[in-house]
C-alpha cells in the first residue's frame, strides 16, 4: 500500500515538473528555435536584405556557391625560345602558370583562394566564393592558436595565483582587468599600438631600440595580420581561462598534496599525477567554452581588419549588411552553426565530458 502511494506521488511530481517546464520551453521556442528555423529556411532562398525584390526558393544554390572548391596543379611556364621552364630573373625560382588560367570558368567561375607547394609542385585552391574559404581557414587558425596559448598561459596564471604569497588577492583582481575591458575597446587600443607610424607603441619601441624604422605596418602585412589578432585575443581572454582553471584548482583537496610530499613526490610529479588528472573536467569545460567562442569571433576581426581579412562571422556580416544577400548570409550562419556543433560533440566525446 505504501509502495503504491509512493508511486502515485512520484507520478504527480513528474506531472508538476513538466507543467513548470512549459513556460521555459515556450520561451526557448520563441527566442531560439523559431529564429533558428527561419535562418535555415532563408538559407534556401535568394532573399535580399532591406529590399522589395521578390524572394525565390533556390534550394542548395547558396551552399553550393559557398562550399564548391577545387584543387588544381599549376603547370610551369615554358619559355618559347628555349623550350624549357621559365625562371624568374630576380629570385631564380620557376615561374608557374597564373591560377586564373587553370581554374574552371564554366559552368561556374572559380577564383583562387590560396596557393601551396607540395613535393616541388605548386597547387591552387579555387572556389566560387574564395573569401568564405579564406574566412573559414582564418577562423580555424585563429581558434587553434588562440585557444592553445590562452589555455597554456591561463594554466600558468592559475597555478601562480593559487599558491600562497603576499598580495595574492590583489593579484587575482588585477589579472581580470584585460577580460573586463570591452572587446571593441581593447581592439581599438591594440589598433593604436599597431599604428604604422611612430605614434604606434610597437613602432615607437622598435624605432627606439633600432629594430624597425618606425613605420612598420603590422595590420597591412598579410603575414602578420593573424598573429596580431591572436595576440590581442590571448591578452584579453587568458584571464577568463585562468579563472575557470583556478576554480578547478580550488576543488582539489590539500590532503592529496600533503600525502604526496610525505611520500617524497616532487612538485613536477605532483602536477602530473595529482593536479592535471583532477583538473581535467575543469580544463574540458574551459576548452569547450573558449573554442566555441573563438569559432564565432567577430568583433576583433571587424574592428582591426574590417574587409582586409575575414573571420566566418565578419564575412557573414559583410554578406548581410554590405552585399545585402540575406539568403547567402543565412547559409553562412547555418554552416557556422554546424561547425560549432561538430566541435562541441567532438570535444565532449574526446574529453569525456558526457561521462564525467
Amino acid at each position: 500500500m505504501a509502495t503504491s502511494s509512493s508511486s502515485n506521488l512520484a507520478k504527480e511530481e513528474q506531472k508538476l515538473a513538466l507543467k513548470l517546464l512549459i513556460p521555459a520551453f515556450l520561451i526557448l521556442v520563441i527566442i531560439a528555435l523559431y529564429p533558428l528555423g527561419q535562418v535555415f529556411y532563408t538559407s534556401f532562398t535568394n532573399r535580399e536584405f532591406a529590399s522589395a525584390t521578390e524572394t525565390e526558393f533556390v534550394g542548395l544554390d547558396n551552399y553550393q556557391a559557398l562550399l564548391s572548391i577545387t584543387i588544381r596543379e599549376l603547370p610551369p611556364v615554358i619559355d618559347e625560345e628555349t623550350g624549357e621552364q621559365a625562371v624568374d630573373e630576380e629570385s631564380g625560382e620557376v615561374v608557374f602558370e597564373r591560377p586564373i588560367r587553370v581554374l574552371p570558368r564554366d559552368p561556374h567561375l572559380y577564383r583562387p583562394s590560396f596557393e601551396f607547394s607540395f613535393f616541388g609542385n605548386k597547387y591552387v585552391v579555387g572556389a566560387r566564393t574564395p573569401d568564405f574559404i579564406r574566412a573559414v581557414w582564418n577562423t580555424l587558425v585563429f581558434t587553434f592558436f588562440s585557444v592553445f596559448f590562452e589555455t597554456l598561459f591561463g594554466l600558468v596564471v592559475a597555478l601562480v595565483v593559487n599558491s600562497e604569497f603576499k598580495g595574492r588577492g590583489a593579484m587575482r583582481a588585477v589579472m581580470l582587468v584585460p577580460w573586463a575591458v570591452i572587446t571593441v575597446v581593447s581592439a581599438r587600443m591594440w589598433e593604436w599600438m599597431f599604428e604604422p607610424t611612430r605614434a604606434g607603441l610597437f613602432n615607437m619601441l622598435g624605432d627606439r631600440f633600432g629594430l624597425i624604422d618606425g613605420s612598420y605596418s603590422f595590420l597591412s602585412n598579410a603575414s602578420l595580420q593573424l598573429p596580431a589578432i591572436i595576440a590581442v585575443d590571448v591578452w584579453k581572454t587568458t584571464p577568463f581561462m585562468a579563472l575557470l582553471i583556478l576554480a578547478g584548482l580550488q576543488m582539489i583537496p590539500n590532503e592529496l598534496y600533503e600525502a604526496a610530499r610525505v611520500d617524497g613526490a616532487s612538485k613536477i610529479r605532483q602536477f602530473f599525477n595529482i593536479t592535471l588528472p583532477l583538473l581535467k573536467p575543469s580544463l574540458a569545460v574551459a576548452l569547450i567554452f573558449r573554442t566555441l567562442d573563438a569559432l564565432r569571433v567577430f568583433d576583433v576581426f571587424q574592428v582591426m581588419l574590417s574587409q582586409k581579412r575575414y573571420s566566418m562571422a565578419s564575412f557573414n556580416y559583410f554578406q548581410l549588411i554590405s552585399a545585402r544577400q540575406m539568403g547567402m548570409a543565412s547559409a553562412i550562419g547555418v554552416i557556422i552553426f554546424i561547425i560549432i556543433f561538430a566541435f562541441a560533440i567532438l570535444y565532449m566525446k574526446s574529453l569525456g565530458v558526457d561521462t564525467e
